[in-house]
C-alpha cells in the first residue's frame, strides 16, 4: 500500500472533482470504444452516468476518495440476494444515454444476472486521475477496503474490463472466473472474486448461476 495515500469517507462536497475523475478514467478502453464509439458523445454521456452513478453510492453504498480527491472507489455491500434492475433504473439510463442507452442496458442486464448471490462486497468502480495512475494510488483504496474485509470475514466480486485492470485486481488477491463476451464485436468483460479468508486460504469463486431477472 502506499503509505502517502489518505483513504477516507467520500461526501457530497466530493461530488464535482469526483465525477470529473471517473468519467475521465474510463473514458479510454475496449468498453468506453463499444459503448459510444464518438468520443465527444462520450464524454457527454459519461459525465451524467457517472453523475447518477456516484449520487446511487453515496446513498446506497460506501464511497471512499483520497485526501487530494484523486480517485474513487464505489462499493456495495451485497449480503443478501438483491433485486434485480428495476424499471425506474433502466427509464433513468435511457434517460442518460439517449441513443446509446440500449447497450449501457444490456451491459448491466448482463453484470446482473451473471452476479454471485453469495454474501460479499461488490466493487462498481474504482478510478483514478489519468494524470495521477501508477503511482498506487488504486491500490491504496483496494487494500483499505479489503482490510476492513478480511475483519468481517468478507469476500469481494468485481468486473475488470481490460487486461491492465485485471492484473491489478490478480495482484490484489482477485481470481478469474467465467468470463463476459459483449456481443457486436464487443469486449470480453473479467469477473473477478477475492476470497473471504478461511483455513485453505481464502474461499474459491462461487459457481455461476444465472439468476432470473424481473422488471
Amino acid at each position: 500500500m502506499n503509505n502517502t495515500v489518505t483513504v477516507r469517507p467520500a461526501t457530497e462536497a466530493d461530488t464535482g472533482p469526483l465525477i470529473a475523475v471517473l468519467a475521465e478514467a474510463f473514458h479510454e478502453g475496449p468498453l468506453a470504444d463499444w459503448l459510444i464509439p464518438d468520443s465527444d458523445d462520450r464524454r457527454t454521456v459519461y459525465y451524467r452516468y457517472f453523475r447518477d452513478a456516484l449520487q446511487h453510492g453515496l446513498e446506497h453504498g460506501q464511497v471512499h476518495t483520497t485526501g487530494d480527491q484523486s480517485a474513487v472507489a464505489i462499493w456495495y455491500p451485497r449480503l443478501e440476494p438483491t433485486p434485480t434492475n428495476t424499471r425506474e433504473h433502466l427509464e433513468a439510463l435511457e434517460r442518460i444515454a439517449g441513443a446509446y442507452a440500449p447497450k449501457f442496458v444490456l451491459l448491466e442486464e448482463m453484470f446482473d444476472v451473471l452476479h454471485p448471490e453469495e454474501p460479499h462486497h461488490y466493487l462498481a468502480y474504482l478510478a483514478v486521475d489519468p494524470q495521477r495512475q501508477n503511482r498506487g494510488i488504486g491500490a491504496a483504496l483496494l487494500t483499505d477496503h479489503h482490510r476492513r474485509l478480511d475483519q468481517l470475514g468478507l469476500p469481494a466480486y468485481l468486473e475488470a474490463s481490460n487486461m491492465r485492470n485485471r492484473r491489478l485486481y490478480l495482484r490484489h488477491g482477485y481470481t478469474a472466473g467465467r468470463t463476459i463476451v459483449l456481443p457486436t464485436e464487443g469486449p470480453i468483460i473479467w469477473r473477478m472474486w477475492r476470497g473471504a479468508p478461511d483455513a485453505n486460504g481464502r474461499t474459491p469463486f462461487p459457481p455461476t448461476r444465472p439468476r432470473r431477472r424481473s422488471v
